[in-house]
């Protein structure tokens, strides 16, 4: 069923991203950071369903507070002339590998597992 939602919204993104307007110059540092900071709330909320942790309220609000921070720490930076949010990449994608990591580990163990399993049957 995840894969059947992923496959949907990739080629929903395609196909919109393909006819939609081209994005500013000016905006896209503002676009870049909330789409890395969306994209560490999906990866981090297929991890916690991994887990049997996940919790709707809390991906909901990760995943709007981290994009609405992360554009604010971009504001912030440009009035300051300083470039804050190279820091909020930096710890998004640390976190995204993180959890890429463990959704790696897991389809791995279970596809492992499900060889181990029909060799067992074979024999």
């Amino acid at each position: 069923m995840m894969m059947i939602a992923i496959l949907i919204g990739c080629i929903l993104g395609a196909v919109l991203g393909m006819n939609a307007p081209m994005i500013s110059y000016t905006y896209s540092s503002y676009l870049a950071i909330a789409i890395i900071a969306a994209l560490d709330s999906v990866f981090g909320g297929i991890t916690s369903v991994i887990k049997k942790n996940f919790n709707l309220k809390i991906f909901i609000t990760g995943f709007f507070g981290n994009a609405i921070l992360s554009i604010l720490l971009t504001i912030l930076g440009e009035k300051l002339n300083v470039d804050i949010y190279l820091a909020a990449i930096v710890v998004f994608v640390g976190r995204m590998f993180t959890n890429l990591a463990i959704i790696r580990r897991y389809y791995v163990d279970k596809w492992s597992e499900k060889l181990k399993q029909q060799k067992e049957k074979t024999n």
